[in-house]
């Protein structure tokens, strides 16, 4: 069973992106409104536990790897490194990522199958239809070559044995489960959407394929591979323990984040698979809008793509996260246009909370030595930000607008507080009491009421703009990172006086709109004429014995299975070997792993000859990205150990016969 917490848990989702592309701005939309929301919930004292992750099966991913000449593996592991990678570089990582192609996923969707075939919800038949390929999703009421009615993409025709899904039973189960939880489908346009759909009749849905083998197989029933949407949702499942759930106690979910064209996978089918498996159902699921640009979905096809990298480049991941949050209504479609994500940059955050920090903190510094002054009697100036109940009412409105997600009216309200705390400076003028010696305490307390005014907008501000409030909050001298902040806990007068201010620093630089907007677009031009293409994700040099560095962590320091279940290593045996040209140390391995012959550079001439390897079987890490050493390809890396006292390195083997491919558990 799982053990007590201290705090209440909360688990979200976003999506799991599908790996047939790599990401473009409607994807960080997702990602950052749940990051948000992580952050937010946090502060509200939750225990927060965040997942994304990458859809890696179907066949629109097996074609794209063949047209990129890759193996479906080596595909989608480069181009999921190419996800993870972006979600670090913009500071919206999960807590966990889970891949539709790990092992644990593989056990999670094969345990959920047999429970509901034990429960008599899994039947064996035949489908004969339309298939829409991008979507991965069977057309109703499509004739050959229809186009589906979500991507307006042709469909195919598909004829193959399936095993089905008894989803017609679930039909009243479904509506009543709805009436009793009104909340569970958000917004409220959505839920109509998903009960007109119920409503008219719920068919039994395929959830295998024979047709094709980059899927995770049906236990004894080969050439059966789980169809898409019974693999891809169980990966929220699977990434908090899977079988073992109960064990983590993060399961059910909290909240899946989705955007409006997957609603009825997620609160149709997937509550389904829950209730025919007995497990517990999430307790509710969003559904955003399409970002839209020029008055058109975004989407590769139609070449209206938007990719965050250019915008961050010049303005910064925070203007972009403040824009997605403050410009869109949450849950409606909303319209993107660099024009506008300028403008709301200069006004809002460069003009608007960029300024105060700074005209606050300037005079703090020049009028007070760099200390927090100490008011007289402060609290008395009745619906004035510098009032204990201005503060109270501010708090408690914003932070309802928080739970409710409504993040444009929690932004609109933030800086409403930002405008009132301008306005009060210019009534006050407190560059003209400075030169007033008579208005000396008066001045304290005007500055005073600036910056306690200014600390609670940038608490309030965090969950959307952490790294910009963070530095402002140091600013303001205070020491505890914001983030470990509680909301509930903030309050008029908690700014001590006498404080030491913080070096202080421009927080947003007003750029020139118009240069801005043209260099964001000259550098999505760029990445739009090149071919979309699958780069390999930079892998550490090796070490001299060629195997994986050690990561740059303490000698006691522990990690947890999830980060070792990372690490796939297989037995291979060297075919060939040979020294790299101009390298003392390297050598150029061709191994056998089972499935293919690998190419390897491994650090280990000085005490190994090439023609004693030949035959050997080794320990290979095959999940590294692919890396050039002396202009030689290296896909993957020889486990070895180090000897003292000479640091030789001795390759790790087998005492028992082991068959090539097998994996090290």
């Amino acid at each position: 069973m799982s053990t007590p917490r201290a705090k209440p848990k909360y688990y979200l989702t976003t999506p799991l992106y599908y790996t047939n592309g790599l990401p473009h701005i409607g994807h960080t939309y997702s990602t950052i409104v749940a990051d948000v929301i992580r952050r937010y919930k946090r502060m509200r004292g939750f225990d927060v536990f965040m997942t994304t992750g990458a859809d890696e099966h179907g066949v629109n991913v097996e074609r794209s790897a063949i047209k990129a000449g890759k193996s479906p593996q080596e595909y989608t592991t480069a181009i999921a490194a190419q996800w993870r990678q972006l979600w670090d570089d913009l500071g919206i990582p999960g807590d966990e990522f889970i891949r539709t192609t790990n092992e644990k996923h593989h056990r999670t969707v094969q345990w959920l199958f047999k429970r509901c075939r034990e429960n008599g919800f899994i039947e064996k038949g035949h489908y004969t239809g339309q298939y829409c390929v991008h979507d991965n999703a069977y057309v109703v009421d499509a004739g050959p070559g229809d186009p589906c009615p979500d991507c307006g993409r042709p469909t195919e025709t598909v004829t193959e044995e399936n095993y089905f899904f008894k989803l017609s039973e679930f039909q009243q189960k479904l509506l009543d489960f709805y009436a009793a939880n009104p909340d569970f489908i958000r917004p409220e346009s959505r839920r109509n959407e998903v009960l007109s759909f119920v409503q008219g009749g719920l068919k039994n849905l395929s959830i295998t394929r024979t047709t094709i083998r980059w899927g995770i197989p049906v236990p004894g029933e080969a050439p059966h591979v789980f169809y898409v949407w019974f693999d891809a949702l169980i990966g929220y499942l699977s990434a908090v323990g899977g079988p073992e759930f109960d064990e983590r106690g993060l399961w059910p979910a909290d909240l899946h984040m989705v955007g409006k064209e997957i609603i009825r996978f997620h609160a149709v089918y997937w509550p389904a698979f829950l209730m025919a498996a007995d497990l517990p159902l999430p307790k509710q699921i969003w559904a955003h809008g399409w970002l839209l640009f020029d008055s058109e979905k975004m989407s590769k096809s139609r070449g209206n793509v938007v990719r965050p990298r250019p915008i961050v480049s010049v303005l910064g991941i925070e203007p972009l996260r403040y824009y997605l949050l403050r410009e869109i209504v949450f849950g409606q479609d909303g319209s993107f246009s660099y024009d506008a994500l300028v403008g709301r940059y200069n006004s809002d955050l460069a003009n608007g909370l960029g300024n105060l920090a700074s005209r606050t903190l300037t005079m703090i510094e020049r009028y007070f030595g760099g200390e927090i002054p100490t008011p007289p009697g402060y609290g008395a100036l009745g619906n004035s930000p510098g009032s204990a109940d201005f503060a109270a009412e501010a708090l408690t409105r914003i932070t309802q607008l928080y739970d409710r997600f409504s993040f444009s009216l929690a932004l609109e309200g933030i800086w409403e507080l930002v405008a009132s705390i301008d306005k009060y400076l210019t009534i006050e003028k407190p560059w003209t009491l400075a030169e007033q010696p008579e208005n000396r305490e008066r001045l304290a307390k005007v500055l005073y009421t600036a910056a306690e005014g200014l600390r609670i907008v940038t608490a309030l501000a965090h969950p959307v703009l952490p790294q910009s409030t963070e530095k402002i909050w140091r600013q303001l001298g205070q020491t505890t990172p914001l983030a470990g902040v509680q909301m509930d806990l903030l309050s008029w007068g908690q700014l001590k006086p006498g404080t030491k201010i913080g070096k202080l620093e421009g927080i947003f630089p007003r750029v020139e709109k118009s240069e801005a907007i043209e260099r964001i677009e000259a550098m999505e031009q760029e990445q739009s004429k090149a071919p979309e293409t699958v780069p390999a994700a930079t892998a550490p040099a090796p070490t001299p014995s060629g195997a994986a560095a050690a990561p740059a962590v303490a000698p006691t320091a522990k990690i947890g299975i999830e980060d070792f279940a990372k690490v796939e290593m297989r037995v291979g045996q060297v075919k060939s070997a040979e020294r790299v040209a101009g390298a003392d140390k390297l050598l150029q391995l061709q191994v056998d792993i089972g499935d293919e012959v690998r190419q390897i550079v491994a650090g280990i001439a000085s005490a190994y000859k090439p023609e004693d390897l030949v035959g050997r079987k080794v320990v290979v890490v095959v999940n590294l990205q692919p890396r050039k050493l002396r202009g030689v390809e290296s896909n993957g890396m020889i486990v070895a150990a180090s000897s003292a006292p000479d640091g030789s390195p001795v390759l790790a083997g087998f005492l028992e016969d082991v068959p090539v491919g097998a994996r090290l558990k």
